[in-house]
């Protein structure tokens, strides 16, 4: 599957506000041997496209010059909106491999979880691969069903890697696992054996002294 956006030269000198007002995400693409170059695209089909190919999906880029394969290599976010205001691509050349993080997507039931009562912790949601751009996988899906004891957990080096595709991230690393809840034990207050002793001689003599004193 192809995926394809078309865009425009941006003149350097122009106002990103103004180019985000009319409805356009300004951007720039470079590469290893391509110069950095301002461009711009629609803001909704660029909002498609990267939903759809992510940063790990090569995009091929319709430009005046011709068509280019890239990478999304970064996109910065309106924090209040949480729109995008400004993309990065990474033009690919034939042959080279590209490092990428590759985003995990997880199913499945765990049996840890639904009857021994464990809690599923997700401690990675990408892990980072080489590859040929063609070869590059948009996700991996990581199957949560294999976690069935409340000691199961899920290595990167169970992720089946595609032809060409070298896993980075270290096999070691924890995907997921299942953790269990500790009861708290509330300890009860210890006693101070002493000072009840003292508080009672203390107020034995003061009965005391109140006797006395009515005689």
């Amino acid at each position: 599957m192809t995926i394809t956006l078309k865009g425009e030269i941006r003149d350097p000198k122009s106002k990103l506000a103004a180019v985000r007002a009319q409805g356009f995400v300004p951007a720039v693409y470079y590469g290893h041997k391509e110069k950095a170059t301002p461009c711009v695209f629609e803001a909704k089909e660029f909002k498609k496209v990267w939903k759809e190919a992510g940063e790990s999906t090569v995009v091929t880029l319709e430009m005046p010059k011709g068509k280019m394969n890239a990478l999304i290599y970064e996109v910065q976010v309106d924090p209040v909106k949480g729109q995008p205001i400004h993309a990065d691509f990474y033009i690919l050349e034939k042959g080279q491999e590209v490092t990428v993080h590759v985003p995990l997507e997880f199913t499945g039931i765990s049996a840890a979880v639904k009857d021994l009562g464990g809690s599923l912790v997700k401690v990675l949601h990408e892990v980072e691969v080489k590859a040929q751009p063609e070869n590059l996988p948009h996700n991996f899906v990581i199957d949560i069903s294999s976690l069935d004891m409340l000691d199961s957990q899920i290595l990167a080096d169970s992720i089946a890697l595609p032809k060409g595709v070298t896993l980075i991230t270290h096999g070691t690393d924890v995907i997921a696992a299942i953790a269990v809840a500790k009861e708290e034990v509330e300890e009860a207050p210890v006693m101070d054996l002493a000072s009840i002793e003292v508080e009672k001689k203390g107020k034995k003599e003061e009965e005391a002294v109140e006797v006395e004193n009515q005689k």
